[in-house]
């Protein structure tokens, strides 16, 4: 499974990176993005918490 963070949705509330920040990192254009591979399988839930809390929907996981 990967993590990604639409920049066009994103709101920069930083809700993702305090949820799962083995998942999620603030960038230098002030956007969350997720990181690069495969999410950790012991962080999966953590990760869908954090999606399913983004106030804008701007995270996708697949």
């Amino acid at each position: 499974m990967k993590a990604s963070v639409s920049p066009d949705l994103c709101i920069s509330c930083e809700l993702c990176t305090n949820l799962c920040p083995e998942v999620f990192s603030m960038g230098e254009d002030g956007f969350a993005h997720g990181v690069d591979g495969d999410i950790p399988s012991d962080k999966t839930d953590d990760a869908e918490n954090a999606r399913d809390s983004c106030p804008t929907s701007a995270i996708d996981i697949d």
